[in-house]
């Protein structure tokens, strides 16, 4: 199966596709370059993060010989969802949320409001906008709800 939940071993590989995303999706919305390229590593991420017991057993990784992304649900909300740059446009970010729909039923999810390309991933799989807004943490940018 190339979706499996995560393991310990694949803590490095996640975390490195969320730094990368991060740099490339977030920093020009937050131009907060001390966060995106000092505070964000991959070894701070797996040790603070993503080897958090309640996190890594709700984390899931597309791996069909390489970990190309990766899922993390928090009951039936999604997340976060992210594929490696790299691997985009192949059909690997599809797989990982009807897996989370189908096998997992996830039916809401809060998105970066200026992150539109993901709104727009996420109305394609019956994903759709509530008028519910909150102000992401520590900052003055806005997330929007989506529900199934």
């Amino acid at each position: 199966m190339k979706i499996r939940q995560a393991q310990n071993g694949d803590l490095s590989r996640v975390s490195e596709i969320y730094v990368f995303n991060n740099r490339i999706n977030f920093y020009p919305i937050f131009k907060d370059a001390h966060f995106s390229f000092g505070a964000l590593q991959v070894v701070s991420l797996i040790d603070n993060y993503f080897a958090k017991d309640d996190i890594r057993q709700n984390l899931y990784v597309y791996d069909n010989g390489l970990i190309k992304g990766f899922l993390l649900m928090n009951g039936t909300e999604i997340c976060k969802l992210y594929v490696d740059p790299f691997f985009q446009c192949g059909g690997i970010g599809n797989e990982l949320i009807e897996f989370a729909i189908r096998k997992l039923h996830a039916d809401h999810l809060w998105a970066l409001e200026k992150n539109t390309g993901a709104i727009s991933f996420y109305q394609r799989h019956g994903f759709c906008l509530t008028g519910q807004k909150r102000l992401e943490e520590d900052t003055t940018e806005y997330l929007v709800e989506m529900k199934r």
